[in-house]
């Protein structure tokens, strides 16, 4: 995104130095923080979530990823330009194994791969398994370390996934 910044006043008009100077320190000020606004959002949102996610992903119930993704979608849309591939990426992990889930019509809490409940093809199965196995990849994986990446160094909080 390009920023507008005004310019001081012209000194050959007769404007007084100091009144110049101020000028300019208001409109880099002015720069600053309107070409850093996406990412302050985003910093912002991280930084309220942070906890709310902790609690949801640190339960250690097997649905914990799919309980987050409403948090992790909000996230994306705060995200700026540069991390939305690997938002994307994520969510599209997670919303791909909630969704084979429920084609499959299993209580993701209660799902166990080992011992499927009765009345569940080989098929659902077989993309339950794969959804999972997405998620699991080196592009997902290589997704969230980046946006872990971002919130760490950018807005100097982690996500704690």
């Amino acid at each position: 995104m390009l920023c507008a910044m005004g310019l001081p006043a012209d000194r050959s008009r007769g404007a007084r130095p100091a009144a110049s100077a101020l000028a300019l320190a208001l409109s880099l000020a002015m720069f600053s923080t309107g070409c850093t606004s996406d990412q302050e959002k985003y910093c912002d949102a991280v930084t309220d979530h942070q906890q709310e996610l902790g609690e949801v992903l640190g339960d250690g119930s097997p649905d914990a990823l799919l309980k987050a993704l409403p948090i992790f979608r909000d996230l994306a849309d705060e995200a700026p330009d540069d991390l939305r591939d690997e938002w994307k990426t994520l969510i599209d992990a997670v919303a791909g194994l909630e969704q084979a889930l429920a084609d499959a019509g299993v209580d993701p809490a209660t799902y166990d791969r080992d011992h499927p409940p009765e009345g569940v093809s080989q098929a659902d199965q077989d993309a339950i398994d794969a959804a999972a196995g997405q998620l699991a990849s080196e592009e997902t994986v290589t997704a969230f370390n980046g946006i872990d990446q971002q919130a760490k160094d950018v807005c100097g909080t982690p996500l704690r996934i």
